[in-house]
């Protein structure tokens, strides 16, 4: 699994994406793209943004293991993000 390079713009640029105002989000989905988005191949890191560009509402549900993922590719992101954040 070899990591892609990602250029310090889109870095800032998903930052500021994945900062969604909401507490839980926010806890959750800022320290992964600081600390694991830039170490992730490009698959997980095109998972990841598609990911992101959903409602707050849907990503916190799934997040939140309310409801199951949509998708293999949103289960392995969220799977991802959960891990980084020690709740799974």
């Amino acid at each position: 699994m070899s990591t892609s390079e990602v250029s310090q713009e889109k870095l800032n640029r998903l930052f500021w994406h994945s900062r969604r105002g909401m507490l839980e989000l926010d806890l959750l989905l800022v320290p992964f793209i600081k600390e694991v988005y830039p170490t992730l191949d490009a698959d997980d890191q095109a998972r990841y943004e598609q990911f992101i560009a959903g409602e707050d509402q849907d990503l916190f549900n799934v997040l939140m293991q309310s409801v199951p993922p949509a998708d293999a590719d949103t289960k392995r992101i969220v799977e991802l993000i959960l891990a980084h954040a020690g709740k799974v």
